[in-house]
């Protein structure tokens, strides 16, 4: 198949270049035949074609070495000095090869009107009269080639940038995942080590789990974005883990709007804000906490909110952005641009909330009808 693909990529190549130097001959036939009756001495339609089509296909036989040496020896900036001299002797000889060509074609056509004419009677006086535009002629193609292979240079030139802005994006998206998944497995480690001493039997239930949500960690690896629904699977997954350490002291509160639970987020974009939550504002307390959960469409956006009762901010420059926060909002920059937000700050009813905003699109298999399966984890 490449190969047919590529026989036809050549096929039309050579129509398209013979179809151009057929409309030029077209071109000044017409302007041949106008001319010749204006002057009193009218040349037919026939004879006007005849001799347009022969200069011209001449000339797209002559171009073929023009636009080989425009490449072998290009005009740029590093190399025209040594380049000039070249296409000077190139433009010379072309001129007098075409010269050469078109004596022996117009002899032929002479023969085939009835008028034989020598070849030498020939050459003399197309050689003098298109001397000059010969030259130009030559220089002309060089030029337009130029310009043509230099637009396709910019261009494959703008497609290796564009993916290497990609392949890049990529890879920060990738270090920063790798980055989180330590920060989550040291702190979870850290738990089952703080469990061991009061609970054994917790404790190993606890590493159970933790590898089971290892093994879901690692097959997300590389995958940039989940469905809503599978996130709240995992978040669920680790409060399991959460509430074997923290017992009745953790309680999980959700409100998903329905349409948005097929609605794409980033991989492992709530574990990290839970985790904070649990971390400043349900571990220092020795009350029960409550963390909330929100996410909806709002204004053809996914708006998701994590909210916990603790103490919140203890000033206006206290954010308690750490690793969590501070990955996750580099994340997002890196996926969406500024087509995202995430704010982090005090509650309006005392406690810590972050609201992040994301584009609103889904799966192209994903109906935006509401869901009946919920959330994973229960208080």
């Amino acid at each position: 198949m490449p190969s047919v693909n590529r026989l036809r990529d050549v096929a039309i190549r050579i129509v398209a270049f013979m179809g151009l130097w057929t409309l030029i001959g077209l071109l000044f036939a017409g302007q041949f035949h106008l001319s010749s009756a204006q002057v009193g001495a009218p040349v037919s339609w026939g004879r006007a074609i005849g001799f347009g089509l022969a200069d011209w296909y001449v000339w797209a036989v002559w171009s073929i070495p023009v636009i080989f040496l425009s490449r072998r020896f290009p005009l740029d900036r590093d190399h025209w000095v040594k380049h000039l001299p070249i296409h000077l002797i190139a433009s010379a000889c072309v001129a007098v090869g075409y010269a050469a060509v078109r004596a022996y074609v117009g002899q032929l056509q002479a023969a085939w009107d009835g008028d034989p004419r020598p070849y030498s009677g020939l050459l003399a006086p197309l050689l003098l009269k298109t001397w000059p535009f010969n030259l130009l002629l030559y220089w002309i193609i060089l030029s337009v080639t130029h310009t043509v292979l230099y637009q396709r240079q910019l261009r494959e030139r703008e497609v290796r940038a564009i993916d290497l802005e990609k392949r890049l994006a990529t890879a920060r998206l990738q270090a920063l995942q790798m980055q989180l998944n330590p920060h989550f497995l040291f702190n979870s480690l850290n738990s089952v080590a703080a469990l061991m001493h009061r609970d054994v039997e917790a404790a190993d239930q606890m590493l159970v789990r933790l590898g089971e949500l290892l093994r879901r960690t690692l097959d997300g690896t590389g995958t940039q974005e989940v469905p809503l629904d599978e996130e709240l699977d995992f978040l669920g997954r680790y409060l399991d883990i959460e509430k074997t350490r923290f017992g009745d002291r953790l309680s999980m509160r959700s409100e998903i709007d329905p349409t948005a639970r097929k609605a794409l987020v980033p991989n492992l974009v709530l574990q990290p804000l839970v985790e904070n939550a649990i971390k400043h504002g349900i571990e220092p307390r020795a009350a029960r906490g409550e963390i909330l959960l929100r996410a909806r469409v709002e204004s053809g956006e996914l708006l998701l909110e994590v909210c916990d009762n603790g103490r919140g901010p203890t000033d206006r420059t206290s954010t308690r952005e750490g690793i969590g926060l501070s990955n996750t909002r580099a994340r997002l920059h890196q996926l969406y641009g500024d087509a995202q937000s995430l704010e982090a700050g005090g509650a309006p009813g005392g406690g810590f909330l972050v609201r992040v905003r994301l584009p609103l699109h889904f799966t192209s298999t994903d109906s935006i009808h509401p869901s009946t399966r919920s959330f994973a984890y229960h208080s």
